[in-house]
């Protein structure tokens, strides 16, 4: 497929974190940086401050593995999803879109990407005190909390109440997310599995 590269033979490529879906960054591709991108499975991009390709990566050790490469309906843009090692953004946090200029992102699914670092960092790093790290260092009341969280949110689901609904789900997330981390699941697999169920 032909890109349509723009000024300067560049195309803008939003980064994604193939497994929580966050927003990672914005760079920027010509042919060459997507060829080696291809030919690697790791990202390159066309630095326009510097005039030069570069890998993500290549000094601070933050390389993104590539998952899957689409472009837009026009062919003048690039969605690249890929595996994060570290931070992506050269600030040090986590994704280069932490700075808020109007509304409020705690209501949407932007907490998940930053539950998840929460709960693996209790996995790798267990801190006293936390309900998190109690809840990996004990299994059985760890699979037992699923259980009852699903069970809560059927019965709030059967009553209609969505405060209590929101509620019962968000412990049931969180729970199988904790689930989910301690046991090393890959969540490549699960998303196989959920495309599966498009019918």
């Amino acid at each position: 497929m032909k890109l349509r590269y723009g000024e300067g033979g560049l195309v803008p490529a939003v980064v994604q974190d193939s497994v929580t879906g966050e927003v990672l960054m914005l760079a920027w591709v010509n042919e060459e940086s997507l060829a080696r991108t291809v030919e690697t499975g790791y990202a390159h991009y066309w630095s326009r401050s510097r005039g030069k390709l570069w890998k993500k990566g290549e000094e601070s050790g933050n390389v993104q593995k590539v998952v899957s490469i689409q472009t837009d309906c026009d062919r003048d843009a690039l969605l690249i999803r890929v595996e994060q090692t570290g931070v992506a953004c050269h600030t040090g946090e986590p994704s280069c879109f932490f700075e808020k200029v109007h509304g409020d992102p705690s209501g949407t699914s932007a907490i998940i990407p930053d539950l998840k670092r929460v709960i693996d960092g209790r996995r790798d790093n267990p801190k006293e005190g936390s309900y998190t790290t109690a809840l990996m260092a004990d299994e059985n009341n760890m699979l037992k909390k699923i259980i009852e969280e699903a069970g809560e949110f059927a019965l709030a689901a059967k009553d209609g109440d969505v405060e209590e609904m929101a509620w019962e789900l968000a412990d049931l997330i969180y729970h199988v997310m904790v689930a989910a981390s301690k046991t090393g699941l890959p969540m490549d697999e699960v998303y196989a599995k959920l495309s599966e169920r498009r019918k």
